[in-house]
């Protein structure tokens, strides 16, 4: 057994016997690393990838660009990556769409974090609810720059009207990492929740996620 592959067994061991939570981010990487790339040492570029993203979920959450173009990133390491946090974000949704929302708020919130904290870009979503507030559809409508998203009310009710949902959650990140609502974030709110009320929508909440926090405008009784 060489020296690689001795490393390999021992992690794997402390992983399977219940030592996952001792181990460090950068050993995580390793073991998902290791179904990729079956030989060698996977140790310096776990470490290179968490050093590159800041952290575990700026990883799983990075651009595929900026990945592939670290060094020894391939399409195989980006594509299980990429699934990885897929993976997650399924399973924090399902989570959240057991309940109705306010019974499940901080897994909304958990679902709303993995998909756009650590984007580069602003991008708005929508949360999609029946009448039991079950959510029941989710997507990203726009996406702008790193600053600005163009949002319109109308192909909001519009998208809400063809699902067949009474109410939705507006969401989008600041990618400064600051969720703080803008003057502008506070005027598109007031303008969709106008636009939603003429079609007996309700607009529940407007959520802004950053790197480290979020903010929800119904809890600060902006809306």
């Amino acid at each position: 057994m060489t020296l690689h592959n001795g490393h390999r067994q021992r992690l794997r061991d402390r992983f399977l016997k219940g030592g996952e939570k001792n181990l460090p981010d950068y050993e995580i990487v390793e073991l998902l690393l290791f179904g990729v790339m079956p030989r060698g040492d996977v140790k310096p570029l776990a470490k290179t990838l968490l050093k590159e993203c800041g952290s575990l979920s700026g990883l799983l959450q990075a651009n595929p660009q900026k990945l592939k173009s670290i060094p020894g990133v391939g399409d195989s390491t980006l594509a299980m990556l990429k699934a990885v946090h897929e993976a997650g974000c399924r399973l924090v949704r399902e989570e959240a769409s057991q309940q109705p929302v306010f019974g499940t708020w901080k897994a909304v919130i958990d679902y709303c974090r993995a998909r756009m904290a650590h984007l580069t870009v602003e991008q708005f979503r929508l949360l999609f609810l029946d009448q039991k507030n079950k959510i029941i559809a989710d997507e990203v409508q726009q996406q702008g720059t790193v600053n600005i998203t163009p949002v319109f009310p109308r192909e909001v009710v519009k998208r809400t009207l063809e699902l067949g949902a009474s109410s939705l959650i507006m969401v989008h990140n600041h990618p400064s990492g600051d969720p703080a609502p803008s003057q502008a974030d506070i005027d598109i709110t007031k303008r969709v929740i106008k636009a939603a009320t003429e079609l007996d929508i309700k607009v529940l909440d407007h959520i802004i996620i950053g790197k480290f926090g979020h903010t929800s405008l119904r809890d600060m009784q902006l809306i």
